[in-house]
C-alpha cells in the first residue's frame, strides 16, 4: 500500500460514504476556477460537519500533503486551483444555516450555503446581509469571507470584514478555533476574524460564521446618468461622494461596455455614449426624495448628457440585469480577457480613467472599465486573444503599466477579488519588505508545515 493509498483509507474512514472522489476524471472538475488557471487533485474530500472538515486536515498534515479549500470555484485569481496537487476539501456539503436572531440581528451560516439562501433567509425577517457579489445566486458565504468579496453596496454598507462579527476555523493541524463575538462590540483579543477573512484559506478553513444583519431600507430610487466621456463620469463620482448622502449603489459602465452589452440589455441604453452611472439611493420612505435630489444634484456638471430616475420596477430590474450582463458579454467577445479589480481614491478616478485610456492607446490594447466607482474599485478588462503572442506580450506590458499607475494614485491592485496566483507575483510592489515578513509570520504561526493553500497570496521570500 503506497502512502496516498494509506491516506485515501484514512479519509475515507472518517467521510460518509462517497464524500471522497479519487477518480481523475471526476478531481478535475474540482481543479479550476473562474480564472484560466488549473491543477488536478489526487483526490476532493466533502466533509460535512466541521469535525470532519478537521480530520481531513489532522491526516493531511500528519502525511505532508496539500489541503486547497474551496467553495463554488467562482474566483477569478486561481486561488482554489490546487496547483501543487494534494487534497481539495470542498465545503459544498457544509450547508447549515440557523434560523434568524432577529433580536440580535445576526444569522450563523456554514461556508456551503450561498449568498441568496442568506439574503433569502434574513428578508423573511426584514433584514439583508449587505455583502452582494455579482455572482449572489450561486456563490458561497465562504467564498464571500475568504475573498472579503463585497459588490455594489459595499460604498454604504461596507465589505463582509464589516459585516461579520465572528467565525469558527480549524488550522492545518485540526485545531478548532474560535474568533470575534455575537454582539455589536467587542474588543477581547486580537481581531483574528478581519485577519481570516480575505485571507483566500491560507490560515485556516472557515466553517461557520456569524453574520451581521442589517434591516432592509423602506425605499429605494434608482437614477442613471449618460456622460460624454468618462472622465467626465468620473468627476461626477467625485462629487456625488463628497455630499452628505451616501449612495447604496454607485456603479460605473464606460462607453465601450455600454456598446457590447445592448444586445444583452433591455434597459433603454444611449448609443455613442461615453459613460453610465447606475445610482441607487435608499433609506426612510419619508427621506428618499430629498436624498435623491441632493444625489442627482451632485450628478449633475460638464459632460452630462442625460438624467433619468426609474421609476417602474421593470426599469430598475433591467439597468441592473445590465450591470450583471456585463462579465458574461465581455467573455463572449474575449473569453480569455485579463480580468483586474483596482481601487483608488474616489478623487483619483479621473486620474485613473484619463490614464487607462492612453495605456490602452500606447499599447494597442483594448481596455473596456466599470465597476464599484463609489468606492474607487475598478474592474479593468483588457481584451486579448491569448493565442496571439504578440498581442498578448503587448497586454502584459499594459498590464504592468496598469498596476504601476495605481499604486501611483495611492490605490491598491485588488478591491474584491483577491491575490491567489493571479497578483501574487505583484504584491511586493505595494506592501514593504518588513510588512511582508510580518504577514510571512503569520501563516507560520497558522501554519507551520506550509501546507494550506501553499503558494497563494503572498510572493515568495527571495
Amino acid at each position: 500500500m503506497t502512502d496516498t493509498d494509506a491516506l485515501f483509507r484514512r479519509l475515507e474512514g472518517e467521510l460518509p460514504a462517497g464524500a471522497l472522489l479519487t477518480d481523475p476524471d471526476e478531481c478535475w472538475v474540482y481543479g479550476y476556477d473562474n480564472s484560466r488557471r488549473q491543477g488536478r487533485p489526487v483526490a476532493v474530500a466533502q466533509p460535512e460537519d466541521r469535525d470532519q472538515v478537521a480530520a481531513i486536515l489532522r491526516h493531511c498534515h500528519a502525511a505532508g500533503v496539500t489541503v486547497t479549500p474551496r467553495g463554488r470555484g467562482t474566483g477569478t485569481t486561481g486561488a482554489t486551483v490546487p496547483d501543487h496537487g494534494g487534497v481539495i476539501l470542498s465545503t459544498e456539503r457544509l450547508r447549515r444555516l440557523e434560523p434568524v436572531a432577529a433580536d440580535d440581528r445576526y444569522v450563523v451560516a456554514e461556508p456551503g450555503v450561498t449568498n441568496g439562501a442568506v439574503q433569502a433567509a434574513a428578508g423573511e425577517h426584514g433584514f439583508f446581509w449587505p455583502p452582494d457579489p455579482t455572482s449572489a445566486a450561486y456563490c458561497s458565504i465562504g467564498g464571500n469571507l475568504a475573498y472579503n468579496s463585497a459588490g455594489p453596496r459595499a460604498v454604504k454598507y461596507g465589505t463582509p470584514r464589516e459585516n461579520t462579527l465572528g467565525l469558527e476555523a480549524v488550522t492545518m493541524d485540526g485545531r478548532v478555533l474560535r474568533s470575534g463575538v455575537r454582539t455589536t462590540k467587542g474588543v477581547v483579543g486580537y481581531d483574528l476574524t478581519r485577519l481570516l477573512i480575505g485571507s483566500e484559506g491560507t490560515l485556516a478553513v472557515i466553517t461557520e460564521a456569524t453574520l451581521k444583519l442589517t434591516p432592509l431600507p423602506e425605499a429605494r430610487a434608482t437614477l442613471k446618468a449618460v456622460y460624454a466621456d468618462m472622465a467626465a463620469a468620473a468627476r461626477a463620482v467625485s462629487r456625488i461622494m463628497a455630499q452628505p448622502v451616501v449612495p447604496c449603489a454607485l456603479e460605473f459602465i464606460d462607453g465601450a461596455a455600454i456598446e457590447m452589452v445592448h444586445s444583452h440589455s433591455e434597459a433603454d441604453l444611449p448609443e455613442g455614449a461615453g459613460a453610465l452611472l447606475m445610482i441607487e439611493v435608499d433609506g426612510p420612505a419619508a427621506c428618499l426624495e430629498a436624498s435623491a435630489t441632493a444625489v442627482a444634484n451632485a450628478a449633475h456638471g460638464e459632460g452630462l448628457l442625460d438624467l433619468q430616475r426609474a421609476t417602474e420596477a421593470a426599469d430598475v430590474a433591467a439597468l441592473w440585469a445590465t450591470r450583471k450582463a456585463l462579465s458574461p458579454a465581455l467573455r463572449q467577445v474575449a473569453p480569455k480577457k485579463i480580468n483586474e479589480d483596482v481601487v483608488v481614491p474616489v478623487s483619483r478616478i479621473p486620474e485613473l480613467i484619463e490614464g487607462l485610456q492612453g495605456l490602452g492607446r500606447r499599447h494597442g490594447i483594448t481596455i473596456v472599465n466599470f465597476g464599484h466607482a463609489g468606492n474607487g474599485n475598478i474592474h479593468v478588462n483588457l481584451l486579448v486573444n491569448p493565442d496571439d503572442a504578440e498581442e498578448l506580450d503587448r497586454a502584459w506590458r499594459c498590464l504592468d503599466e496598469v498596476f504601476a499607475l495605481v499604486l501611483g494614485l495611492d490605490g491598491t491592485l485588488s478591491g474584491e477579488h483577491g491575490v491567489g496566483l493571479e497578483k501574487r507575483d505583484y504584491v511586493d510592489r505595494e506592501i514593504t519588505p518588513a510588512t511582508l515578513d510580518l504577514m510571512r509570520g503569520i501563516k507560520e504561526a497558522f501554519d507551520p508545515r506550509g501546507l494550506l493553500n501553499p503558494g497563494k497570496g503572498l510572493p515568495n521570500a527571495s
